[in-house]
């Protein structure tokens, strides 16, 4: 831990740490992993067994982008979702494990709003 490291960051990732422990995404069912940075919301699914993203999304994306308006918030979270749901249907990917990546899963956060639209794309958890 470095002098820079904050309480919070230091937090999230023992988080990260315990939820790994038990999550690890296969063929069958690879690993959704999200990250949110304070502009931004990151997914992409994983196969650990390959070690190999499969599939990749953000708010920084070109298919993100071309969508209607300026989104950031739930709004973004949700497209971000719904975003990394085509792209898994579209390799036959139905299942993933969810890995909210030490992140707090609030009923009303970005992360489950993310979840949310991962689901209503197809992906089931």
């Amino acid at each position: 831990m470095s002098n820079n490291t904050s309480v919070r960051q230091v937090s999230r990732l023992k988080r990260q740490q315990r939820v790994r422990a038990h999550i690890k995404g296969t063929t069958a069912r690879p690993r959704l992993c999200v990250f949110r940075s304070n502009k931004h919301v990151y997914a992409q699914v994983i196969d650990d067994d390959l070690r190999s993203t499969l599939a990749a999304a953000s708010s920084l994306s070109p298919e993100f982008k071309s969508g209607e308006g300026k989104k950031t918030g739930k709004p973004a979270a949700e497209a971000v979702g719904l975003l990394i749901a085509k792209l898994c249907v579209e390799k036959g990917i139905s299942e993933v494990v969810f890995d909210r990546n030490g992140f707090i899963y609030k009923k009303n956060g970005l992360i489950a709003t993310l979840a949310e639209g991962a689901r209503k794309g197809g992906l089931k958890f």
